[in-house]
């Protein structure tokens, strides 16, 4: 196949509003709970009605994005109210102006047993009372908005289970979006269920958490060490107090899991997953990294073994990433993810992954879908019978090995990889300043990590190697 450029989708900042048709599009029909009378708005047009669980940063969001673009909405032939905001303090004073009418609640009955709410918008987060808001609106006949990654990657068969039994035999189903919980204002989900649908993806490879991407470009860019890119990302809000999710790898693991079901249609386990974390990346990688021509990302990454293949594998990693790939050149707290198919090729979607807009914006773009009928299936694709998934991998690896100068290392290091059946490609090392404590890096032809890992465990019990080797893949 000739090989075509990457379509890239940069998702910038601004209300989905903007995009939209200026036709007047039809809204879902009435749920079945609805009271048979409600008094038409001013402008005529019956009214749709949403309880906003969540008050907080994307909440607010929410709230400004819909108020902000009322007259469009209008315009477009709908009007939406946020007939109530359920928080946890009600005295708290919030950042954001509440539209006429709303009623700020504390009890979440106010909003799941008030068969006038259209919609429920949960952005409360946690998995134990947003689960229950989540399952209990669905079971009402509501339909639901969330951004809840946690929640989605922990109980997606049951979500999943939840909504087919809800809406069997149901004139009009039970809607359920869910476009901000992976990588916050990136439109991947929308993608993923609708663009993607006529493509068979063979990989997907996605820098998915903010927080590390951010540490490694200061790593990269300013020399920081890891501790102190840390400590900015903590200071900046990037990093949550306890940063363990992120730093180890977790919450991308928890989104790649979604992803993976959007783009090839098997649920797998979260706990199936291989995830690795960056605390072992250091200034040494980098180093290595520009001399090879790269850099280095924590990427969550799902793919067939082969086109049309029966094995999948997926991992989350630390990544020796080309300058010659877009992720390479991904800063900051930026997300992107790159998706490579049978007849689109590659394409990249880059944007903001988290955040009170870009979130908000996503929340806002499943409410106008489900508002106007237009929402997607959530899990549309179904893998096929045979299509197995394996917690092993093939790639080429980078391997960095600490070590103590002397007589016959390279032979003792050819010795090991032979026995493992993995073939170097390159070795590199800088001048060696220290004898007693330098490093070199190795970099492999296509193996198993299976064979990496007991290869590196054979190269730390040589007397020449001095603590733990680090590995990772190489994009």
């Amino acid at each position: 196949m000739p090989t075509r450029p990457a379509l890239t989708v940069l998702c910038c900042l601004g209300s989905v509003i903007g995009w939209m048709p200026a036709l007047t599009m039809p809204r879902s029909a009435p749920t079945t709970h609805r009271r048979a009378l409600l008094s038409a708005s001013a402008s005529g047009v019956e009214p749709y009605r949403l309880g906003l669980v969540g008050g907080g940063t994307v909440g607010g969001g929410i709230v400004e994005i819909l108020s902000s673009k009322a007259a469009q909405l209008e315009a477009l032939g709908l009007d939406i109210q946020i007939a109530k905001v359920c928080v946890r303090d009600k005295s708290k004073e919030r950042d954001f102006a509440l539209p006429g009418g709303c009623e700020v609640v504390d009890d979440i009955e106010s909003v799941l047993g008030d068969d006038s709410i259209d919609l429920v918008v949960e952005v409360m987060g946690g998995v134990g009372l947003a689960k229950e808001v989540v399952t209990r609106a669905i079971e009402s006949g509501k339909n639901v908005v969330t951004a809840n990654k946690a929640l989605i990657a922990q109980d997606l068969p049951e979500l999943q289970a939840l909504l087919t039994r809800v809406n069997t035999g149901r004139e009009t189903p039970v809607r359920f979006g869910f476009e901000a919980a992976v990588c916050g204002g990136i439109p991947i989900i929308h993608a993923l269920q609708r663009d993607f649908l006529a493509d068979d993806v063979t990989q997907l490879s996605g820098i998915i958490n903010g927080c590390t991407n951010f540490i490694l470009s200061n790593m990269e860019l300013s020399g920081m060490s890891y501790g102190d890119a840390l400590k900015e990302a903590s200071a900046l809000g990037y990093a949550e107090a306890d940063p363990t999710l992120d730093v180890m790898g977790l919450d991308a693991r928890s989104k790649l899991r979604i992803l993976i079901k959007l783009a090839f249609g098997i649920d797998v386990s979260e706990n199936e997953i291989p995830a690795r974390g960056i605390t072992e990346v250091t200034a040494t990688d980098f180093e290595y990294a520009r001399l090879q021509g790269g850099t280095v990302k924590l990427l969550g990454v799902a793919k067939l073994d082969e086109p049309g293949g029966k094995r999948i594998s997926a991992f989350v990693s630390p990544v020796f990433v080309p300058s010659t790939n877009t992720l390479a050149s991904i800063n900051g707290a930026t997300n992107a993810i790159q998706i490579s198919s049978q007849s689109m090729v590659s394409s990249v979607f880059v944007g903001q992954g988290a955040g009170r807009f870009p979130t908000a914006n996503s929340c806002v773009s499943d409410i106008l879908d489900i508002v106007q009928g237009t929402c997607a299936t959530p899990f549309p694709r179904a893998a096929p019978d045979d299509l197995q998934f394996v917690n092993s991998f093939e790639s080429a690896f980078y391997v960095r090995i600490r070590f103590r100068d002397g007589v016959g290392i390279i032979q003792s290091l050819g010795s090991i990889f032979g026995e493992f059946g993995i073939s170097i490609n390159s070795v590199l090392q800088n001048p060696i300043k220290d004898p007693k404590d330098a490093q070199f890096v190795v970099v492999t032809d296509l193996a198993d990590v299976s064979k990496i890992k007991k290869a590196c465990v054979a190269i730390e019990a040589t007397d020449w190697c001095l603590g733990d080797t680090f590995y990772m893949p190489v994009l």
